[in-house]
């Protein structure tokens, strides 16, 4: 794995461009219709790359990234077990969707039902913009990389520029094992460089985008991709402030608990995560409030990069400069900073308060009562969660969950939003501005719907049809048949 070595790389050239998008086309229908065990056995077989070079990628991520080792194991293991669980969804069929509706001479409607026969198929060629907080979950064999590859869709990885030696070390990884396993070339592409990025996604033959970072970053690319002359699906993960909105109740019965648990999720990598609580409501003169005040600083451990520490500033100095803003806790070099003000200030400024700040700061907000706190919950835009700390038997609890459910994709009773779980039933998604695509998610099993498009198949004869929907079903695959669960 020569790419272990490297100390640079360089910008891909157009031609470069052109030529790796040309790659992913031609790989396009021949990657799509390799078995479904096939597909299944490279994504398996990148995950024993991955994790038979395990020492060697953590310690290329710790000199890029200045993320912890303990952490980097951690996700280097997600890594690995997101491609196995991919793996197995292939080799299961479910994401194919398979419906039979059997001809019907004396369907209700009024008229004769011809024979039906739909599934999902794989959309094309796939531009993944990799993220920088998770140089191997979010990244070049990441989540996205590898539901794009369990859809059937041939992947481009466009670099994160924080982590490329480590990117490069993993691209050839990955185009390694796929050989290994006979793909089609251009199954998998890894390009550089910002301006790279924009060629690719604006070449006809990229078929779709998934994005995770800035808003202002995803904002532009989506509306590039929307503006292309045939517009093509963007899956982008934008911003988040994931609120928390803790109870009169809760403040009052669990202050050190809910205290403990805001200052690990605030510190915790930096508060460099997509789902870090950015906005947590208490009440006035709440024992929590009380709590944090008393903490000792919690350290931090060091921000990703210089681009990202200095947004990070940028955002904070933007919050604190507002007149009712206060500083709660830390602050200092290497600490969380805790800020507080009220809700009554955040309502009448809602832009500049409600603001993510990608770090280790929260803002804490006090209410005077329960119809100040529901007013708060309710401003609330797209989020990728929200957390609610309360008690089964309080009303205003369940006024807080009923109004979550319309701005997350993602509700918290009595836990905190960070430690995302890989499973079958997760959802990272929401409402814009947290995505561009609120009724799809980049993490679990589901994420793979992103890349695949149904096409029904109308009294198409048996022997023409693809495997998956033919009458004898070769593979075994489920599928409903006229409205009915069946094998």
């Amino acid at each position: 794995m020569t790419g272990i070595l490297v100390e640079s790389v360089t910008d891909t050239t157009s031609d470069e461009v052109a030529a790796t998008v040309a790659a992913a086309a031609a790989a396009a229908r021949p990657w799509a219709a390799m078995s479904l065990a096939d597909r299944a056995r490279v994504l398996d077989g990148i995950a024993d790359a991955l994790d038979a070079h395990a020492a060697q990628l953590i310690a290329l991520a710790m000199r890029e990234t200045n993320l912890a080792e303990p952490r980097l194991v951690g996700e280097l293991r997600r890594t690995s077990f997101q491609l196995r669980l991919f793996a197995q969804t292939v080799l299961d069929g479910g994401f194919l969707d398979v419906r039979i509706d059997d001809a019907d001479a004396d369907w209700p409607m009024g008229a004769p039902r011809p024979e039906l026969r739909r599934m999902n198929i794989p959309l094309g060629p796939v531009l993944n913009f990799a993220a920088s907080n998770f140089p191997f979950a979010f990244s070049v064999a990441g989540g996205d990389t590898a539901s794009a590859l369990a859809a059937g869709c041939p992947v481009i990885v466009k670099a994160n520029p924080g982590h490329p030696a480590l990117s490069s070390a993993v691209g050839e990884l990955i185009e390694t094992v796929l050989a290994e396993c006979g793909a089609p070339r251009g199954s998998f592409g890894l390009i550089f460089g910002r301006n790279a990025g924009v060629q690719a996604l604006t070449h006809p033959a990229v078929a779709a985008v998934a994005f995770t970072g800035s808003t202002a970053g995803g904002r532009a690319l989506y509306d590039l991709a929307c503006g292309r002359p045939v517009p093509i699906p963007f899956y982008g993960e934008l911003g988040s402030i994931n609120p928390v909105f803790v109870t009169a109740d809760a403040a009052r019965s669990r202050a050190p608990e809910i205290a403990a648990g805001l200052l690990t999720a605030v510190s915790s990598s930096a508060g460099q995560l997509c789902t870090k609580p950015g906005l947590v409501a208490v009440p006035e003169q709440s024992p929590v409030l009380d709590e944090l005040t008393r903490t000792a600083s919690v350290p931090t451990g060091e921000m990703l990069n210089e681009t990202i520490a200095a947004g990070f500033a940028s955002a904070v100095a933007r919050v604190r400069e507002h007149p009712e803003v206060r500083v709660l806790a830390g602050g200092s070099p290497g600490e969380a900073l805790l800020l507080v003000t009220s809700t009554r200030t955040v309502l009448a400024d809602r832009d500049a308060l409600m603001h993510e700040m990608f770090g280790p700061a929260t803002l804490l907000v006090t209410y005077r009562d329960n119809d100040e706190l529901l007013e708060l919950a309710r401003s609330v835009h797209g989020e990728l969660t929200v957390s609610i700390f309360g008690d089964h038997t309080d009303d205003t609890a369940h006024a807080l969950l009923s109004t979550a459910a319309g701005t997350a994709g993602r509700v918290l009773w009595n836990s905190w939003p960070t430690g995302l779980s890989v499973t079958y039933a997760q959802q990272h998604g929401g409402p814009y501005p947290a995505t561009t695509a609120p009724a799809t998610t980049s993490v679990g099993t589901a994420a793979i719907a992103r890349f695949l498009r149904p096409v029904a198949f109308q009294s198409v004869p048996d022997e023409m049809l693809p495997p998956q929907l033919r009458i004898a079903n070769p593979l075994g695959v489920p599928r409903s048949v006229n409205g009915a669960r069946a094998q």
